[in-house]
């Protein structure tokens, strides 16, 4: 019985442990964010919102403030800014000529990934430490974790 319980407090220091260090990450990737933006002219809000075209993109301005969780006005004027930048281009969208998609411009991308190259050299060096099968667990747990985030934010979004 006493393995068990142990068992049981190992897990839930362990849980606490991978909580405290999702914040402590969140914290700093923002930070990240934040002096990488500073540098590319770019407040954070606008930062996350190209981030997302670029993933996600060629993106409708509504489906990017759906995924951002952003009032569509807000979109509007962070487009405006991208686009002003040089980030962005708002172009018909081939299927239908009355609806807009939103493209990242390459030209403008280089300078983000020189931006996060640090961050990505260092990825990639703790990532060879890892075997296949734990990085597939990693990347399951992280997989899980960031859905997890998407729906709290959706709910959060509703209210």
């Amino acid at each position: 019985m006493s393995s068990i319980s142990a068992t049981e407090s190992d897990r839930r220091r362990l849980t606490a442990s991978i909580r405290q260090s999702l914040r402590a990450l969140s914290i700093q990737l923002s930070l990240l964010n934040h002096q990488v933006g500073v540098r590319a002219g770019l407040n954070d809000v606008d930062l996350d919102c190209l981030d997302l075209i670029a993933r996600l993109g060629p993106i409708s301005p509504s489906s990017l403030a759906q995924q951002a969780a952003l009032h569509p006005a807000t979109i509007t004027g962070i487009l405006d800014r991208l686009e002003r930048g040089g980030w962005v281009a708002r172009e018909r969208d081939p299927a239908d000529r009355r609806a807009i998609r939103v493209r990242a411009l390459r030209d403008r991308s280089a300078e983000l990934v020189r931006l996060y190259a640090g961050m990505s050299s260092s990825m990639s060096e703790i990532c060879s430490r890892y075997g296949a099968g734990d990085l597939a667990v990693l990347a399951d747990f992280l997989e899980r974790t960031l859905e997890a985030g998407r729906v709290a934010t959706g709910k959060l979004a509703e209210e």
